[in-house]
């Protein structure tokens, strides 16, 4: 979380914008720009968010609505949709969040290799009940990973089909990582399921190393073969989400890793992040002109 910048919105509908929740270190893409903002009155904080500079803003709305109709669980909630056609935004109650950048900006480096476990089987989970409901995320990336206290909640959802429709390459798009992008979605092919786990395994890798595209070897070696399977250029030969799951979590009953109600167990330097933007937000005020 950081400071506005000179060319960031004072105001997205009813609410007055506070601060950047992404900051500007590091190399990974944001699919979107977000703000921790609060409605006039004092009365709401919540996280809204906008399209990225240069996206198409009338696609990102499409996938903002259809994100607005989901109550899947893994899947950040949109409660609140506004704006205009130039101008979209969605918003949500505040909660503590940290994207996985931040995350790892927070340890001091890739998280230990439990930890990167323990979300990847959340995240492999919550994409597992989604295909069964015929549900793509469609925009899991680094950035797109929030964790919080009651485990790690995908947001950005639809952002590669936001980036272009099918048969238009998408590489180099503004708001697509390319590091998470399956080489058929590069090339303009369809947002399928074989696609996630491609990103997810990129996901991975960069909890595990830093990096989306890290060399083999950097990988930890209880987690290589499976990242490596999940990166495979050929769709077909990645394995399902259900799989991943059960590599990530032996023994561990299906339905119970998701983000839920139970707090998971985050490294001691996450949780204090976690808890100095909490603190942050709460002492966070309005400017006179505004109240």
């Amino acid at each position: 979380m950081e400071g506005l910048w000179q060319e960031d919105p004072s105001r997205i509908g009813e609410f007055v914008t506070l601060a950047r929740l992404d900051g500007a270190a590091g190399a990974q893409v944001v699919p979107e720009r977000r703000y921790v903002a609060r409605s006039a009155d004092g009365a709401r904080t919540v996280l809204v968010s906008l399209p990225a500079a240069g996206a198409d803003p009338g696609r990102w709305a499409v996938e903002a609505q259809g994100a607005g109709r989901l109550v899947q669980p893994g899947f950040w909630p949109v409660a609140q949709l506004g704006g205009t056609a130039a101008f979209p935004w969605h918003a949500s109650p505040y909660r503590p969040v940290l994207p996985l950048p931040a995350a790892l900006a927070a340890y001091g480096g890739p998280l230990p290799e439990d930890a990167v476990r323990a979300m990847g089987a959340a995240l492999a989970e919550t994409l597992a009940s989604a295909r069964v409901l015929g549900v793509v995320h469609g925009g899991v990336c680094p950035a797109s990973v929030w964790l919080t206290a009651y485990g790690p909640l995908l947001t950005c959802f639809g952002a590669v089909r936001a980036a272009a429709p099918e048969g238009v390459p998408r590489a180099g798009l503004p708001g697509v990582d390319a590091g998470c992008l399956a080489p058929e979605q590069a090339a303009g092919g369809p947002v399928g399921a074989p696609g996630e786990v491609y990103a997810l395994g990129a996901v991975l890798a960069y909890a595990a190393t830093g990096h989306t595209v890290p060399e083999r070897a950097e990988i930890p070696a209880g987690l290589r073969a499976l990242v490596s399977a999940c990166l495979s250029r050929d769709p077909a030969a990645r394995p399902e989400p259900a799989r991943v799951f059960a590599e990530l979590a032996p023994g561990a009953a299906y339905g119970t890793q998701a983000a839920g109600a139970e707090p998971v167990a985050l490294p001691g330097r996450v949780v204090a992040a976690l808890s100095e933007q909490a603190a942050g937000v709460l002492a966070m005020e309005l400017s006179a002109e505004v109240r």
